[in-house]
């Protein structure tokens, strides 16, 4: 549902009573918010009320009945900076460009006429919702991505929510394969969404936004209105078997490969679990003060390694010595042979990630450890079905 606008009623003064008690200018193109009160037909509207000091960001706009907009400007009152914007073709409405200002005072005068030529005016001034009084999520997948069938919807919210309701009722999210999907709330900032099972291969991810408006809790106001869509590429679950040191990758339900790893040691074990890849860095810093350890380890240039948990959890390429498939030596990363530089694409670290993607599935099974809890990183898919839906709000 869009924000409920509040319209500036148009209340057109008529007759040559007004004119002649007022002494107006009926070609007035600026009258401080009186009409122009000529036009006996025209009757201009503009979604924020004269005086707002919680207009909205999207959905600001001009209309007219009764006749054609000829002339709107829009202007930052602090600076005086014009507003462009568009005039819809046959003369009926008018709205920026590009998503307003967060907590700016706009302008706008907007010039109208009948179908007689009789002219009309209506002005207001108003200011936008502020950062402090509104709120963001920030989500995943991006907007016209492919990702791997484990990929969950995921928003993190910069600041608490109090009706949790409200929010999520405004956010839909659906898939063209027809599954069920069912949002779950982690905390009162976090909210993620999936189907029962893993995403269809191939299917279309569409999420629509409508939080612009939606009081989240008090003193939060929704600003977001867009539509995102995003596609599932194939079926990719690699599945770490800690006791064999083995990694097993099957794509579309086939095996593709086994891969020998290094999985973390006895005292410091790898997650068990259903984990989502959520980063992959080329190369990268692993510093184990970082994520809870002291100085054991700092390694500048790390190859082909891919996040599975907010935690510190990769699944990585080691150039610096393991015993792939004969020992557990890491302390919680999957470690997979490679080249120092990530420049040898035979190696078998290289290979894996040159065939994974974002939202593909990592299992890890055999540990001595216990299953990742669903919000350290997009890893939902350890929570059952029933525990999931129970932490919806709508």
């Amino acid at each position: 549902m869009s924000k409920r606008i509040l319209l500036a009623t148009a209340a057109l003064a008529v007759g040559a009573l007004t004119l002649t008690a007022c002494g107006g200018d009926a070609d007035a193109k600026d009258d401080g918010g009186k009409k122009g009160s000529a036009a006996q037909g025209a009757d201009i509207s503009i979604s924020s009320k004269d005086g707002a000091t919680d207009a909205s960001i999207n959905a600001t706009g001009v209309k007219v009945k009764g006749g054609k907009l000829t002339d709107v400007k829009m202007t930052q009152v602090s600076s005086g900076a014009a507003v462009e914007g568009t005039l819809a073709s046959d003369g009926s409405s008018w709205k920026p460009k590009a998503q307003l200002e967060r907590g700016t005072k706009y302008k706008v005068t907007a010039n109208a006429k009948d179908g007689s030529g009789n002219e009309a005016t209506e002005n207001a001034t108003f200011t936008t919702v502020t950062s402090a009084n509104s709120f963001i999520g920030t989500y995943t997948p991006d907007d016209g991505s492919k990702v791997g069938v484990g990929m969950p919807v995921s928003f993190t919210f910069d600041k608490p929510i109090t009706d949790k309701k409200a929010v999520q009722s405004h956010i839909t999210v659906s898939s063209d394969s027809g599954q069920k999907v069912v949002g779950h709330w982690f905390g009162t900032q976090r909210l993620d969404f999936r189907p029962q099972e893993y995403w269809k291969a191939g299917s279309k991810v569409t999420m629509k936004i409508a939080l612009d408006g939606v009081k989240g809790a008090n003193n939060a106001t929704g600003v977001q209105n867009k539509t995102v869509t995003f596609t599932i590429g194939r079926a990719q679950v690699s599945t770490v078997d800690v006791k064999s040191h083995q990694m097993t990758v099957e794509r579309d339900g086939k095996v593709v490969k086994t891969i020998p790893i290094s999985a973390g040691s006895p005292s410091n074990p790898t997650y068990n679990g259903q984990m989502v890849i959520s980063e992959k860095f080329t190369q990268t810093r692993m510093n184990g003060s970082t994520v809870g350890f002291g100085g054991e380890y700092d390694i500048k240039d790390v190859p082909h390694a891919m996040r599975l948990s907010n935690s510190g959890t990769f699944i990585h390429g080691n150039y610096w010595g393991a015993p792939f498939g004969s020992g557990n030596t890491s302390h919680g990363c999957v470690g997979l042979q490679d080249a120092r530089g990530a420049g040898d694409p035979g190696t078998p670290g290289a290979w894996f990630f040159s065939n994974s993607m974002i939202g593909d599935i990592v299992t890890v099974k055999g540990s001595p450890d216990k299953t990742i809890a669903p919000d350290n990183g997009l890893n939902g898919w350890n929570m059952d079905w029933s525990a999931w839906t129970a932490g919806s709000a709508v």
